[in-house]
């Protein structure tokens, strides 16, 4: 009896082992270029393997496909406010876009159909990024318009959407707000959330329960202007992550803008400091290579690194805000006035 158990045992080892990633030495890329007139496209997410839905600066919400094909385009007028969208979610039955400025106004488009799910009036109201867990369950950051950041919660698949009190938040330190880059300031995993900050202080505000309770760690990012900090993050699982950013102002200055955890964000390890990439507007891992390929975008080029972020090469001069990687061979960019589709071999 004890013999088979130690078998079973052995058995559900082996078959529980992850086969080790063999991540490619240097990869060769291809962009193809979409134009898109007289727009800045910071949000972007990839609906499926052949088209992503993407928010723009002038009220512009669409969905392109592989060949450059606009499928059901709107453009967004509210009164006289045309929205600056930078932070938008997809779900299996909604696109949510949420514009930066006073007032924030939160659009549901749907079957055709646009509705405004939540408004916000206030002179310091700023919103940076947008996630969902799941189907039903979403989060929003912005900057603080009291003593916490901006936390928007909804349960209903984007419905109807809450702020939560800054009773129930971490408090925020003075100088300390987020950068509308490339709505990645917000990552999620599973019911984990990992929310950055930067200027004065340059921080991680995780919850582990969909936005019920949060913890703040510091970084070691560079931080102590209001142009420094973080300003993307991506998690490969609950434990690997890793954060991007620098000072927008001195994008090619030596600086401590980028770092990984292997603790769910507790603690963070400075890596590749003064070299390549030296400023980081977004930051992605590729799928299922365990975390060693990792990919950054900024307006200093693409950067690729096979080794958990240790070291980077760069891939190419071109120019982009945000990146999203479908699979090991295909990503979508975005930038200013394009949107691209990448093969990488």
């Amino acid at each position: 009896m004890k013999r088979i158990a130690l078998l079973f045992t052995i058995l559900i080892f082996l078959f529980s082992c992850e086969e080790a990633y063999k991540p490619r030495e240097l990869v060769k890329i291809s962009i193809e270029k979409f134009k898109m007139d007289s727009i800045s496209i910071r949000a972007i997410e990839i609906v499926n393997d052949s088209s992503i839905v993407y928010a723009g600066s002038k009220g512009d919400i669409g969905i392109i496909t592989n060949s450059g094909k606009l499928v059901g385009t709107k453009k967004i007028i509210t009164d006289t406010i045309i929205p600056h969208f930078r932070a938008l979610a997809y779900t299996k039955k909604a696109v949510l876009a949420l514009n930066v400025g006073n007032p924030a106004l939160l659009y549901k488009y749907q079957n055709n159909n646009i509705e405004i799910v939540y408004k916000e009036e206030n002179e310091k109201v700023f919103y940076d990024s947008m996630q969902f867990f799941d189907e039903l369950n979403g989060i929003a950051m912005g900057d603080p318009t009291d003593e916490c950041l901006s936390i928007l919660i909804t349960r209903d698949g984007g419905n109807s959407w809450g702020k939560m009190g800054c009773e129930y938040l971490p408090k925020i330190m003075e100088g300390e707000a987020a950068f509308a880059a490339s709505n990645t300031n917000i990552a999620v995993f599973g019911e984990n959330a990992w929310i950055v900050t930067g200027g004065l202080k340059a921080r991680v505000f995780h919850t582990s329960d969909m936005g019920l309770t949060w913890n703040v760690y510091n970084t070691p990012i560079i931080q102590g202007k209001s142009t420094t900090g973080i300003y993307s993050v991506d998690f490969y699982n609950e434990k690997q992550g890793i954060i991007c950013g620098g000072d927008y102002l001195d994008k090619f200055g030596n600086s401590a803008n980028k770092a990984i955890t292997k603790d769910g964000g507790k603690t963070w390890e400075v890596v590749a400091e003064n070299s390549e990439p030296k400023y980081v507007s977004c930051v992605n891992y590729v799928p299922k290579t365990q975390g060693k390929e990792v990919f950054a975008v900024s307006t200093n080029g693409i950067f690729y690194s096979n080794n958990y972020g240790y070291e980077w090469k760069k891939v190419s001069d071109e120019s982009f805000y945000t990146i999203r990687i479908f699979d090991k061979n295909t990503a979508w960019l975005s930038g200013n006035n394009v949107i691209a589709k990448m093969k990488i071999e």
